[in-house]
């Protein structure tokens, strides 16, 4: 019995002193104590929590080499490997935990939309519930600053920038030919459907370096990665109808719109300035399939439309006006798949295909343009901490473009072929969640010039208060010569934009005011010799300009009950020298004052939203050739009020009437001057109007869906 006692009493003695104690203290990188915070041994149950003065002690049975871990909300975790029997009088410093919704944002120059967004200026939903947007992206994106109201053309024109200095991209992927073909003084509108896309993100200056090809913006469209249910969504409309449908499995799932427009009957009912021979007719349709992997997620996106119309506008050179016809086809492609390799790395790969095919007739000539173009990109991304991630990749750009010239003075062949082979590297560091910095570089070569361009960019922001950031941003942007240019002259090379922004932020909690100041300098713009882009035309890289100007926004959806309002202003000074111009001048698409006001009311009593959109754009430059000078006069300031009305018939069925215009403002978009004087000595000229001064809509809309209760009034 004693010796029983004795090897007892042995056993209990050794395992005692085989215990070992880890003791240590957590803090913050300013040394204040971290009470709470989870302390442990991984793949163990022994550990425990740190108290006030931040002190923690625990025993442990575990021998050898082990990982101790310590984590608590808002700080990164923290882990160290090694002997259990050095882990006493530990001091653990816990770093700030960046991806916290209380950290700095880099956001000068970019507005966000998405429920992944930390500051959102403007929702998915708001693309087709602004009155004056008639359910187009562009059109809810030039209700905000930054943006220049060019009525008839329908574009996006970002500070003191052309249509064309602007990119846009789906899911990281270039879009070459984002919008409807159109004719002179008749907007055009975004080819995709806001339907399927979940995040907007509008750079108005100073952007990633993923991204290039783009002088002044870029605007990156994301398609949902996963729907919430099946639903079939029917749209009847005074111009045409939609149909869409959405099936979902178990890891896949595809929504499918498609889309028929004929103006024909509206334009019976409200006849335009336009003498239509043929009315604008045009079929549409888009998918998205989605597959999600155990790591990531693979997206298809497709969409093709085909559009034609023929019409004879006036022209105060031709009696009987300028016939002008147009049939288009374009077929996009977009695969891309993002997914995680492990842990600390991920990657995203894609590639897409356009394919536009345009037949133009202008009185007696035939224009054929065919395009080809594709996009691919590989990125990879290392997260380092929370306070360091890297990302580096390469993307390729070609683009083989031919027209085919034909009347009966001549029949010409012009094109070219372009490719762009570029890398880039960017670093987000986190300082502290009141500072952070973005730093990268981009390398381009274009071969059609044989020409290396490098692009720096960098961005600062430090956060002023709880809700109030400011940030600084720099960069460099090159991109070349559009395909009017191009198809004649490829002696040339890339044209270049230096932005420098900085912005001011608060957010509080459903109030956001932005105030943003930039400067961009423009060079080695392209000038000729000629009326127009020619075949007989001198060019040459000599133009140069600079725009700079105020961006101020403002958005509340807290002080009224049920409103929502935004307001935006742009204070806009821009002068170039290029094209054709005579001498350094404000180009004729600049406004110096754009203001818009977008306002959006629910009624209860009345199942209703009621929304209405006015926009202010003060007069453009012209040239009249009875006074002297270049670009010597401006039109009259354009104005427009817009309303709308969404009416739940039930829960999902809705009845949808806006009108743009409502108050019938005579909007003035420019002048055309007779080629040659009158008997008087002066130049004949006629008013450039839209082609009507108000759009009428009327919709019905139709969601059947799994929960019965889903409706389109985020989609109106």
């Amino acid at each position: 019995m004693k010796s029983l006692f004795t090897i007892f009493f042995l056993i209990v003695n050794l395992t005692l002193s085989a215990q070992v104690n880890i003791t240590g203290t957590v803090t913050d990188t300013k040394g204040m104590p971290v009470e709470g915070a989870n302390v442990y041994l991984d793949g163990t149950y022994d550990g425990t929590t740190s108290i006030a003065d931040g002190t923690f002690s625990f025993k442990t049975d575990e021998t050898g080499d082990q990982t101790l871990i310590v984590s608590y909300l808002s700080f990164e975790t923290f882990s160290m490997y090694g002997n259990v029997s050095v882990m006493k009088n530990l001091q653990i410093k816990l770093k700030d935990d960046m991806n916290t919704l209380d950290a700095v944002v880099l956001s000068a120059g970019t507005f966000e939309a998405g429920d992944n967004s930390k500051i959102s200026v403007l929702k998915p939903l708001d693309v087709v519930t602004t009155a004056s947007a008639l359910g187009d992206f562009v059109g809810a994106l030039q209700t905000l600053p930054g943006t220049t109201t060019v009525a008839e053309d329908g574009r996006l024109f970002v500070r003191g920038g052309e249509a064309d200095e602007t990119q846009i991209f789906i899911d990281g992927i270039r879009v070459f030919t984002p919008y409807t073909p159109t004719t002179n003084n008749t907007p055009t509108r975004g080819r995709y459907s806001p339907f399927l896309f979940d995040g907007i993100t509008f750079s108005t200056g100073g952007y990633s370096a993923e991204y290039g090809q783009a002088l002044s913006s870029v605007l990156l469209l994301n398609t949902i990665d996963e729907p919430d249910q099946e639903k079939t969504d029917i749209g009847i409309m005074t111009v045409g109808a939609t149909l869409g449908n959405t099936q979902k499995w178990e890891k896949s799932s595809v929504s499918v719109n498609a889309s028929y427009i004929n103006l024909a009957p509206y334009i019976a009912l409200f006849p335009d300035r336009n003498d239509w021979e043929k009315p604008y007719e045009g079929l549409a349709g888009e998918a998205v399939f989605r597959y999600r992997t155990d790591d990531g997620v693979f997206k298809l996106y497709t969409a093709f439309d085909s559009s034609n119309f023929e019409l004879t506008q006036e022209d105060i050179d031709l009696s009987e006006g300028l016939d002008f016809k147009l049939k288009n086809n374009n077929l996009y492609i977009n695969g891309s798949y993002q997914g995680m390799l492990s842990d600390v790395w991920s990657m995203f790969g894609g590639l897409s295909y356009t394919y536009a095919k345009n037949k133009i007739g202008i009185i007696d000539s035939d224009i054929h343009d065919t395009e080809k173009s594709a996009h691919l990109k590989l990125k990879f991304k290392r997260r380092f901490s929370s306070s360091f991630k890297l990302n580096f990749g390469a993307d390729y750009f070609a683009t083989d473009f031919n027209e085919d010239f034909n009347n009966e003075f001549a029949d010409e062949t012009y094109g070219y072929k372009s490719n762009i082979a570029a890398a880039f590297t960017e670093a987000d560091i986190f300082f502290s969640k009141k500072l952070a910095m973005k730093a990268g570089i981009r390398g381009e070569y274009s071969d059609v010039f044989k020409e290396f361009t490098v692009s720096p960019r960098l961005s600062l922001a430090y956060k002023t208060s709880a809700k109030s950031q400011v940030s600084l941003a720099y960069g460099d942007f090159y991109q070349n010569p559009t395909s009017n240019i191009l198809k004649f002259e490829q002696d040339l090379q890339a044209q270049k934009t230096s932005h420098y922004i900085l912005n001011y932020q608060l957010n509080n909690k459903g109030q956001i005011f932005r105030a943003e100041a930039y400067y961009k300098d423009y060079r080695d713009l392209i000038k000729y010799d000629t009326e127009f882009e020619s075949f007989d035309s001198n060019y040459n890289n000599n133009g140069s300009g600079f725009a700079k100007g105020i961006d101020l926004f403002w958005r509340d959806s807290k002080s009224i009950k049920n409103m929502d309002y935004w307001v935006s202003y742009s204070l806009l000074d821009s002068k170039r020298d290029y094209r054709n111009y005579l001498s350094e001048a404000q180009p004729n698409f600049a406004n110096t004052h754009n203001l818009s006001v977008v306002a959006k009311y629910w009624i209860a009593d009345w199942k209703s939203q009621v929304g209405a959109s006015y926009g202010f754009a003060s007069g453009r430059t012209y040239t009249n050739p009875n006074v002297a000078g270049f670009l010597n006069q401006k039109t009259k300031s354009y104005n427009s009020l817009s309303l709308n009305w969404a009416y739940l018939l039930s829960q999902q069925k809705i009845l949808y009437f806006s009108i743009n215009n409502v108050l019938g403002f005579k909007n003035v978009n420019g002048y055309q001057y007779a080629n040659t004087p009158g008997l008087n000595g002066n130049f004949a000229r006629r008013q450039l109007r839209p082609a009507a001064d108000q759009f009428f809509f009327v919709g019905f809309f139709w969601t059947i869906s799994e929960d019965n209760s889903s409706n389109q009034l985020d989609n109106l």
